[in-house]
């Protein structure tokens, strides 16, 4: 019993709209646009892609931009907008390497 007051205390505070997070994309599978079409933009921009993943319901593009910076790019799976685009720094693709060869091994 405590426990649900517990819960239901904390959804009182923080309503669900807060806790997520703003760039999670709630889009229909039936409404995304395919891969493809993600591959095409990354093109577009001059990007050369590592991956294409979905996280938080979004495409995630990781890869490096057209002067070899890596970078993280969220897309909106229906319109393949721009949500964020993030340099990632050295230290962080030293530490992606590192591991990337540790699972060669």
């Amino acid at each position: 019993m405590k426990k649900t007051l517990t819960i239901i205390g904390f959804l009182a505070v923080f309503p669900a709209g807060a806790v997520l997070a703003d760039d999670d994309c709630f889009v229909p599978m039936a409404d995304w646009q395919p891969r493809d079409a993600v591959a095409r933009l990354a093109e577009e921009n001059g990007w050369a892609v590592r991956r294409i993943k979905i996280d938080d319901g979004c495409y995630e593009i990781d890869g490096r931009d057209a002067q070899g910076r890596a970078i993280e790019v969220t897309v909106h799976p229906a319109t393949l907008e721009v949500i964020e685009f993030e340099f990632e720094d050295d230290e962080h693709d030293r530490r992606d390497r590192d591991h990337e060869r540790r699972d060669d091994d």
